[in-house]
């Protein structure tokens, strides 16, 4: 079994600095009130999102969360998550889930960076662009299902259809 040290994680550099280069470049609003974490508000097509940042120095890890502007409400919750579980299913990266506290739907995901001499910037852009991709082709899904009252299956055919073109 082979141990690092802190030493190792000192080589690499600081993913929420390269964050911050990514949210800057798209003139996103944010806030970093702390070194290792990083608060992020943008508009997406269908809503508002928040975006989350920490960094793990002890472990090496980057966990990211993408937070909808949508609360489940709980006589819904059940039928969500239902949906959460066939849009799960449907991803490569990441995972959708219900905040248990506020039922605010969110994409979470996380990096572990060991070893890394330096944190790439096109991954973690890779990261928030598949993220975002992610919830805006499953928001609509998520409406149908809280305020459409569809059945979690009409929801997620209906969110895996391709469009041609936009309306």
């Amino acid at each position: 079994m082979t141990f690092w040290t802190n030493a190792d994680a000192a080589s690499i550099h600081h993913p929420i600095d390269i964050i911050e280069e990514i949210v800057e470049a798209n003139r996103w609003l944010f806030e970093r009130a702390h070194s290792d974490e990083m608060v992020v508000e943008l508009a997406g097509r269908w809503c508002h999102y928040r975006l989350f940042f920490v960094w793990q120095a002890e472990i090496s890890a980057l966990q990211f969360s993408c937070q909808f502007d949508l609360k489940v409400p709980p006589e819904r919750r059940g039928a969500v998550l239902e949906l959460l579980s066939a849009m799960n299913t449907k991803l490569w990266l990441g995972h959708f889930e219900v905040n248990a506290a506020d039922g605010a739907i969110i994409f979470r995901h996380a990096l572990l960076l060991r070893g890394a001499r330096a944190t790439n910037l096109s991954i973690l852009e890779d990261m928030v662009e598949i993220a975002l991709t992610e919830c805006e082709r499953f928001y609509p899904a998520c409406q149908f299902v809280i305020w459409g009252g569809k059945s979690p299956d009409d929801a997620i055919n209906a969110a895996m259809i391709d469009t041609a073109g936009q309306a």
